[in-house]
């Protein structure tokens, strides 16, 4: 059974939030926020809405700011926003839209012309994130895949040097994964890189941070912010996690069980810089731990 819909309902009326989620709460999950600052946190949490209703005039920070901000943020910018307002001037329509908004709903509420349209959106949105799931998603683990990977890094990447902030990548690959295959079997190896990506992925906990499989036994992640102290504390969290949940490895020459090494690398990137150049950095950190004896990570950064 597909799972209901959420909708967040940003107005500074009180009463406009108690209309708007009396014609919605029958079909969907309705949450409000009574202010932009609410919404941000609200489209930001770890279950977000799947589409966001929100009013244009509001004291503080308006809709199109409130837009603005949801669609420069990684973790909100696919979330569909429909602006709901009284003014029915074109040019309030065109700004909407050039926000990032993907329509435009004229006040006063009509039911059924609301309800339409949310219906409508969030078939749309299903089908995108269907698509999305199908494209960037790794199909044996579930968790990221390659191109999703370097698309990531790459914006990423532009972002620290327009920000002047650094960012890190470690690069992960399992121990000993061909001994294992030969002792186990493909359909084991298959459930050895399940059970490392889903350890990996439950690591992180900011919704910025991305671990994604780049191939065969290599995996990576992507963490936007993050200072070389603050790589390393997840990159030693990753390589325990690993050691306690993996399973047996009678054919690793450096354990009982399955283990990592890591390569974690960090930089401020100066304008015009390669992102190739953190990826060396990260391999580079990589080979050194595994010549050293695996099981460990190396850091390098610049």
């Amino acid at each position: 059974m597909e799972a209901q819909a959420s909708i967040l309902v940003v107005d500074d009326s009180p009463e406009n939030l108690q209309v708007m989620a009396a014609v919605l709460k029958e079909h969907y999950k309705v949450r409000v926020a009574i202010n932009g600052e609410r919404a941000l946190a609200l489209a930001a949490a770890p279950e977000p809405p799947d589409l966001i209703l929100l009013d244009v005039m509001m004291p503080g920070m308006d809709g199109y700011e409130v837009c603005s901000r949801l669609k420069s943020n990684p973790a909100t910018a696919g979330i569909p926003v429909l602006f709901v307002s009284s003014c029915d001037e074109e040019e309030d329509e065109a700004r909407g839209l050039s926000v990032g908004a993907i329509d435009y709903i004229i006040k006063p509420i009509r039911p059924s012309i609301v309800q339409a349209r949310v219906r409508n959106h969030i078939e749309l949105k299903r089908s995108r994130d269907l698509l999305q799931r199908l494209t960037t998603q790794d199909h044996l683990t579930g968790i990221s895949n390659r191109r999703r990977f370097d698309d990531y890094l790459e914006m990423e990447w532009r972002r620290a040097a327009r920000e002047h902030a650094p960012i890190s990548l470690i690069s992960i690959d399992i121990d000993h994964f061909k001994a294992y295959n030969d002792h186990y079997g493909h359909p084991g190896g298959d459930q050895c890189l399940i059970q490392v990506a889903h350890t990996l992925a439950g690591c992180i906990t900011r919704p910025t941070d991305l671990v994604a499989r780049c191939g065969g036994e290599e995996f990576a992640c992507v963490l936007p912010n993050t200072d070389s102290a603050g790589a390393s504390n997840l990159a030693e969290m990753m390589r325990k996690g690993v050691l306690e949940r993996a399973p047996e490895h009678a054919g690793s020459a450096t354990h009982s069980h399955v283990t990592i090494s890591l390569g974690v690398a960090t930089m401020v990137p100066g304008v015009d810089e390669p992102v190739q150049k953190l990826v060396d950095l990260a391999d580079a950190a990589l080979y050194e731990a595994k010549s050293a004896g695996r099981n460990r990570f190396v850091v390098k950064q610049r």
